[in-house]
């Protein structure tokens, strides 16, 4: 699942990346095909970013990335009106995305062009993930408002 990027550099909107290493090569290889996925265990624990052990039984041997269907609800988020480097437009969100198979991600939120303003944004809003390609080919995932039933027929009207 993928959406525009946005007009701004994502080094100017999301700052420093940092450089895939041999825990998380695997999840960048993925976000660079614009696929998110996250850690499992073979005991059933899911988790994201990725370790080196699983954070459910303490394994090192049994985990392996999953995809995910890129969904979840904003579980708590924050507006940034003073960033912490003079290079970083405000405002701008950064939120806990709980994704529809239950891991949450520490990311940002944007309106992606629906009018989805940094202050309207609420707890348990549905969000979908989008990409922020990077030079390097991998991209950066962040989320914008998911399109409902309702915001699909309201669009076509």
């Amino acid at each position: 699942m993928s959406a525009p990027t946005s007009g701004r550099a994502p080094e100017a909107t999301f700052g420093a990346v940092p450089p895939a290493d041999e825990v998380t090569a695997g999840w960048w290889r993925a976000t660079g095909e614009h696929r998110l996925t996250v850690q499992t265990c073979g005991c059933g624990h899911t988790q994201h970013p990725p370790r080196a052990l699983c954070t459910g039984c303490g394994a090192t041997d049994l985990l392996t990335l999953a995809p995910t269907e890129g969904t979840g609800v904003v579980d708590s988020f924050t507006v940034v009106h003073r960033a912490p480097r003079p290079d970083l437009p405000t405002p701008y969100v950064v939120a806990r995305v709980r994704l529809a198979e239950g891991p949450i991600l520490l990311t940002r939120l944007e309106g992606a062009g629906v009018g989805k303003e940094p202050d309207s944004w609420r707890i348990g809003d549905p969000v979908s993930v989008a990409w922020h390609d990077l030079d390097d080919g991998r991209a950066l995932p962040y989320f914008v408002p998911a399109v409902t039933g309702t915001d699909q027929h309201h669009r076509e009207a």
